[in-house]
């Protein structure tokens, strides 16, 4: 922190003599050092102990503060932001630098001077810098942006340097900034021909190197998919990734190298790298750091330009899960089991891609899985494996769809057949009739609700009498972002938030949750940390609903009733929406009301 030691020593105010001679003062009081030592963040003694090492060692104020003093990385940011008046930006390797402002400064009187340009948006400049008061370090960066306005954060001196390897590739062999470094390098200074690539195609060493790197950043971070997109007027390629259902620009790549990295991404999947004007869809099997396998779901795409959108998608190979595990309510879960110990039976799992329906199924699947039950699976791709399941891969290219995989399985002696997805009539036909003819079906289906369900497959032409008398239960699911646990704090909602809530779960049923408005009441939010990326969420949280096939039920489908009769029954027998299990798991601190409403309402 070179700031930190001339600012606490005080140099912003008219200049302290000795570690221990900082005396109370207005301009003390603002000081660094003060905000810690009021918040409780260090004490008073080890900051004095502090600067003393400081002056005596070769360790800075700010490594010994965080190393030998411990305080937190977020506690002193939080500090220099109060001292400055301005945004603390933690160490991000996901935060995207515009390379291009680098293009006229050194790495090494970056690294000395601590400051460096992060983004340009139009004639403002972000700038991170050690000291944002610094007059010499101001001079330097509106010498180097003339005419620009600058925008500054304050970050750490650790921090900076990573950011500067992150976005130079010093330092860091082998790593994406380094991979870049060398194609960068490599861009001829005059235009070439479109299909040279600039002398680099899908089989050159950077190239294979950034592919497999960019697979292991996201598979590290947990992303669900990659999405690489090119652009017309040679703009860089932005690679995007998706991180608990949302997506954020994790880097760029020259333009130049746009058709080698998705000529690359073809050859591992076995696609038609020549071909570049229609859709092509594929897989890859990846092979991780410690023998660790992946697959990916590869769909190309033609854009405009003449170029191609290239999305992976990752499907990490999953134990599965219990039903415990799940984060059923109880009476659901209870109810669950009870539908999935019926010998013969449809149980659908229905929700948007992306909602854990599979997952929910190799736990029903976990929970009958025994010696005495014959399971078979057909699935596009198999992500789960259990043993004593026989799972197979559906090809429609060879017409093995889900329909024939269907016709072939009730030749095969089944008691469960699970079905990975029904996408059309003839499949939901096929799966109505195995239920009616003694075995357990079960079986995913994309729509909005439970109730929808029903009616979508009416609308398919199924037989509703046929349908009724199979119909076990329909589970409806979502994914919320889960507060995240590091940072998670309790905070009395306004009685604005208390309405929302007793409005979205419905006046009439709030009394039964025992929630009043009162002054020691408490919901939770996440205040952003290193942990989460400063976003205040990390992981996700299901929320469900059940509609169970009771007689009632039964009777309203084969008189084709409309569906809030049907929403308005299956509650009076005591289903909870996806919204109030949402905001029962708010009222237990694992999500907030924002989120269960972006999930779960239309």
């Amino acid at each position: 922190m070179t700031v930190g030691i001339d600012t606490v020593s005080g140099r912003r105010g008219s200049g302290a003599e000795g570690s221990r001679g900082i005396k109370p003062s207005r301009t003390i009081e603002q000081n660094v050092l003060d905000w810690l030592v009021c918040r409780g963040i260090v004490s008073q003694d080890d900051v004095l102990a502090a600067l003393d090492d400081a002056k005596a060692g070769s360790l800075d104020l700010e490594t010994l503060l965080l190393d030998r003093y411990h305080v937190s990385k977020d506690g002193l940011g939080m500090a220099l932001s109060d001292f400055y008046q301005c945004p603390y930006l933690p160490y991000d390797e996901r935060t995207v630098i515009d390379t291009d402002l680098l293009k006229t400064l050194n790495f090494d009187y970056l690294k000395k001077n601590l400051w460096l340009p992060i983004a340009r948006r139009g004639s403002l400049i972000d700038v991170l810098t050690s000291d944002p008061h610094d007059l010499d370090k101001g001079w330097d960066v509106r010498r180097t942006f003339p005419g620009m306005t600058i925008r500054y954060s304050v970050g750490l001196r650790r921090d900076i340097e990573q950011f500067l390897h992150l976005a130079t590739g010093q330092g860091i062999s082998g790593s994406i900034g380094a991979i870049l470094g060398e194609l960068t390098h490599d861009i001829p200074g005059e235009p070439v021909a479109e299909s040279l690539f600039g002398g680099i195609d899908e089989n050159d060493s950077a190239i294979v190197r950034l592919t497999n790197q960019v697979i292991v950043e996201a598979d590290r971070l947990g992303a669900s998919d990659i999405h690489i997109e090119p652009y017309a007027d040679r703009k860089d390629v932005a690679v995007r990734l998706r991180v608990d259902g949302t997506c954020f620009t994790y880097m760029r790549i020259p333009a130049a190298y746009r058709r080698a990295i998705v000529s690359r991404i073809k050859v591992m999947a076995h696609l038609d790298i020549a071909e570049r004007r229609k859709p092509q869809d594929g897989k890859i099997r990846y092979r991780l750091p410690k023998e660790r396998e992946i697959e990916l779901r590869v769909a190309t795409l033609p854009t405009s330009g003449q170029d191609e959108d290239v999305v992976l998608r990752l499907l990490t190979a999953k134990q599965p899960m219990s039903l415990e595990a799940m984060e059923f309510a109880p009476s659901t879960v209870q109810a669950i089991r009870t539908l999935a110990e019926k010998p013969h039976g449809i149980i659908l799992c229905v929700g948007p891609t992306g909602s854990g329906k599979t997952t929910t199924l190799h736990a029903i699947l976990k929970h009958i899985n025994t010696d005495e039950r014959k399971i078979w699976t057909a699935e596009d791709p198999i992500e789960i494996t259990q043993e004593g399941l026989r799972q197979v891969q559906v090809h429609p290219k060879i017409d093995l769809t889900f329909a024939a995989a269907m016709r072939s399985f009730l030749r095969a002696d089944p008691d469960v057949i699970m079905i990975g997805e029904m996408r059309d009539k003839e499949t939901a036909d096929i799966a109505i009739e195995a239920s009616l003819t003694g075995h357990l079906v079960l079986s995913t289906l994309h729509t909005n609700s439970a109730v929808e369900t029903v009616i979508r497959l009416l609308d398919l032409g199924c037989d509703p009498f046929n349908f009724a008398d199979a119909m076990l239960g329909v589970l409806a699911q979502r994914l919320c972002k889960r507060i995240c646990s590091q940072c998670k704090e309790a905070y009395h909602p306004s009685r604005q938030e208390y309405d929302e809530l007793v409005q979205g779960y419905g006046a009439q049923d709030w009394p039964r949750l025992g929630i009043e408005y009162r002054p020691d009441w408490s919901l939770y939010r996440g205040r952003g940390c290193e942990s989460c990326n400063r976003t205040g969420f990390k992981g996700r949280v299901p929320i469900h609903e059940l509609l169970i096939g009771s007689d009632e039920m039964r009777s309203r489908i084969q008189s084709k009733a409309r569906p809030v009769e049907m929403l308005s029954l299956a509650m009076q027998e005591g289903m909870t929406t996806l919204v109030q299990d949402g905001i029962r798991k708010v009222s237990q601190g694992l999500t907030t009301y924002r989120q269960v409403r972006a999930a779960a309402m239309k």
